[in-house]
């Protein structure tokens, strides 16, 4: 309560109290003594239920002086006669005073009381927005906006020494000024030797116009860093409750890191493993092949007919090993940033043969439908869209039995480039859906039943995100898997 409220309280138990006197007054046959001062200890105690306590006390004062010179004999003076008149105001001014500081120290307790509830919240909002902080490069800065908006204050600093330098996350501002690194060397090397228990470790310091406040902020017993507030007074133990709450937010971060770390080490390892698995039976079984071809023709027992078969087989072999250290070459440069542009007007019908042409042993003995505009032109990286328009294409033919066709269309609008292929196959299981364009993630069929390193569909959204481009998959109600490639493009 301010000052002002504490005299307008004082101004109105004085009005009341003069009111009591005149009412008493005029009326001589109630105004005995008791009854006046009982009335006087009820104006004393409402004003002491709302103001402090000196607004009490003066209240106190003013009743038994007006008691005295108006209703204990003699009137009209501060004289008095009787010496039980003596103990009766003197009484009245002992419960008075008493009632009056108990009823101060209960409506303070019940003022602690709500300002206590009133931080519990505080803490308690501020640590469910810790739980929303999962990303580590922004934490700090977060965790100190969080704090500077749940408790009200005009600045907050988390302040973490880094060698001999002090990295400090804030929030709000000390205007012109700042926390030198002096102030929190001397308050961190105070807190270090400084019991937790103990608040001596608490610092106070003035850094422009503005009080700053600074509390340890401990692991166990060891103090890693400083909490800086600046603002609104905070109680003691809700500044070291607040501390305590910084420090399992920081450790939670870290924890949160050691585990995405150990998760993507262990993603690598799977995939090096998949990889690995994956290469080494895409390799095998064309040099097996090849290897066993080659056996055939050294021998005398095949005929023209069945040498030229095995020079085929050979021939094929060879183009899917290319084809596979082409797909992980296409990859590396994909990594390495190394893939460029390069726009110039083409047909969409040209982009559509060129792509077949790529993986034209794949897709050979397959019905092949195409739907393509031949008209139009439009102006992107024919080669880039060639190559991802083949990766789809080879995964069609590989996922889809050689009795079902695949269809190709490629349709262009006012800005884009649409092409899509659909195969009559098993289609993509649900749970594989969101992960199909991951890099070596080959879904629950491939892995059981298909060869293959998981790269092709990976490659075809890398190449067209260099062309701003897009790539998504879909199954068909009537069975079968479509995908669809979408590419920026001028049109004529």
């Amino acid at each position: 309560m301010s000052v002002s409220e504490d005299v307008r309280s004082l101004a109105l138990g004085c009005g009341a109290i003069g009111l009591s006197t005149w009412l008493f007054r005029q009326s001589p046959q109630v105004s005995n003594t008791t009854t006046v001062s009982l009335s006087f200890l009820v104006v004393v105690l409402l004003a002491a239920a709302r103001a402090h306590l000196w607004v009490a006390v003066t209240l106190s004062i003013v009743s038994m002086v007006v008691l005295n010179f108006f209703f204990i004999p003699p009137l009209g003076t501060l004289t008095i006669a009787d010496p039980q008149n003596w103990v009766a105001l003197l009484a009245f001014l002992a419960v008075s005073l008493v009632a009056s500081n108990l009823s101060t120290v209960a409506r303070d307790r019940r003022r602690e009381a709500e300002m206590r509830r009133d931080e519990v919240g505080r803490l308690f909002d501020l640590s469910r927005d810790v739980l929303l902080i999962t990303e580590s490069d922004a934490a700090n800065t977060l965790l100190a906006r969080f704090i500077l908006r749940r408790f009200d204050l005009e600045y907050v600093a988390i302040c973490i020494p880094l060698d001999a330098e002090w990295t400090r996350f804030e929030s709000g501002s000390l205007g012109s000024h700042g926390l030198s690194s002096d102030d929190l060397t001397a308050a961190f090397s105070a807190a270090e030797g400084v019991p937790e228990v103990e608040r001596t470790a608490h610092r106070r310091l003035t850094v422009g116009d503005r009080d700053v406040r600074m509390v340890p902020i401990r692991v166990g017993t060891r103090p890693f860093g400083l909490l800086a507030t600046a603002g609104r007074p905070i109680e003691h133990g809700t500044l070291d409750a607040l501390a305590g709450l910084v420090a399992i937010a920081i450790e939670r971060t870290h924890f949160l890191d050691q585990q995405k770390r150990a998760e993507v080490a262990s993603q690598r390892e799977e995939l090096k493993s998949a990889l690995l698995a994956s290469l080494g039976h895409d390799l095998r079984t064309p040099l097996t092949a090849i290897r066993v071809a080659a056996d055939n023709l050294r021998s005398e027992w095949p005929n023209e007919r069945e040498r030229l078969e095995q020079s085929e087989l050979i021939v094929a072999e060879v183009d899917r090993l290319t084809r596979l250290f082409e797909n992980i070459l296409e990859m590396a440069r994909i990594d390495a940033g190394a893939v460029t542009r390069d726009a110039r007007w083409v047909a969409p019908s040209e982009i559509v043969d060129a792509a077949r042409s790529r993986v034209d042993p794949a897709l050979r003995g397959r019905r092949i439908e195409i739907s393509a505009e031949s008209e139009r032109l439009v102006r992107l990286d024919p080669r880039l869209t060639a190559a991802a328009l083949s990766q789809l294409l080879e995964n069609a033919s590989r996922y889809s039995t050689p009795a079902t066709s695949i269809h190709i269309g490629a349709t262009v609008n006012d800005r884009e480039l649409t092409i899509t292929v659909r195969d009559h196959g098993d289609g993509i299981p649900p749970g594989d859906l969101p992960h199909v364009f991951e890099r070596f993630y080959r879904g629950v069929r491939a892995r059981t039943s298909r060869s293959g390193t998981g790269m092709g569909l990976a490659i075809a959204r890398g190449l067209l995100a260099v062309e701003h481009g897009q790539i998504s998959a879909e199954n068909c109600a009537d069975g079968g898997a479509r995908f669809t490639i979408v590419v920026p493009a001028d049109v004529k």
